[in-house]
């Protein structure tokens, strides 16, 4: 059973984790503790945490007509606060044309709607090429990349940090089929300790069937770098767009 609340939604009446924020980065915020060493400006404030939710908003028209919009998403804390909000940025023939596999750049938002995060797919990519995303911090500094492995079996992809050097992997399962349950990819050390997990949460049927409208719940290390949470916060959004955005 997922750790994560149902549909990224906290319920008052259970006791809540607990989300271990220092006293200049209050929750709810992402102003996060200030001086930290290499952090780049605007990511503080995941340093102060361990668990995300992102929630896909749904589209009216887009379930009426089947013609594919640019995704939005809610980023969340495990207290159902709003931390980020991320918002795709792709033409309209790329979507047409091209449907989940197309390229796309996201912009990931702060509560006072600058930029932090930047995600980028640079190509439109089939079956049998290798997927890519790069993840910067404005205005431009790589922060790290995510790097798909060829397997013949489960996905898994390498993340690098900002010099291109492999950290960390994500190991995806054999089915990712998510009509009945959740889908976890685990975040795993070199050595192969799990660490964390990338969950696609299950959101009903009818949701699954005709919306492609997502709910998703990442947990890391709370003393991983920075950096790395935000190249695994856009594998989010990469794992999103291969596997459950059809």
């Amino acid at each position: 059973m997922s750790q994560f609340p149902a549909n990224g939604d906290s319920n008052p009446s259970k006791p809540q984790p607990v989300v271990v924020a220092q006293p200049s980065a209050p929750v709810g915020t992402n102003s996060g503790p200030a001086g930290i060493p290499q952090c780049p400006l605007g990511l503080e404030y995941l340093s102060a945490v361990d668990q995300l939710l992102i929630k896909q908003k749904g589209e009216l028209f887009e379930d009426l007509s089947g013609i594919e919009t640019n995704n939005k998403y809610a980023i969340k804390n495990i207290l159902g606060q709003g931390v980020y909000m991320a918002f795709g940025d792709t033409d309209g023939c790329a979507r047409l044309c091209y449907g989940s596999e197309r390229p796309f750049e996201i912009r990931i938002v702060d509560t006072s709607k600058q930029e932090v995060i930047h995600l980028s797919r640079p190509s439109a990519c089939g079956p049998c090429c290798v997927e890519n995303l790069e993840v910067t911090a404005p205005p431009g500094n790589i922060v790290g990349s995510i790097e798909q492995e060829l397997t013949l079996l489960s996905p898994s992809f390498k993340v690098k940090d900002h010099l291109g050097d492999t950290v960390m992997r994500i190991e995806g399962p054999f089915s990712t089929t998510s009509f009945f349950g959740d889908v976890d990819f685990d975040i795993v050390t070199l050595s192969g300790t799990k660490v964390g997990k990338i969950s696609k949460q299950w959101s009903g049927l009818a949701r699954e069937l005709f919306t492609d409208a997502d709910f998703f719940g990442i947990t890391f290390p709370l003393d991983l770098d920075a950096r790395t949470k935000a190249v695994l916060l856009g594998a989010t959004f990469l794992i999103d767009f291969m596997f459950f955005e059809s």
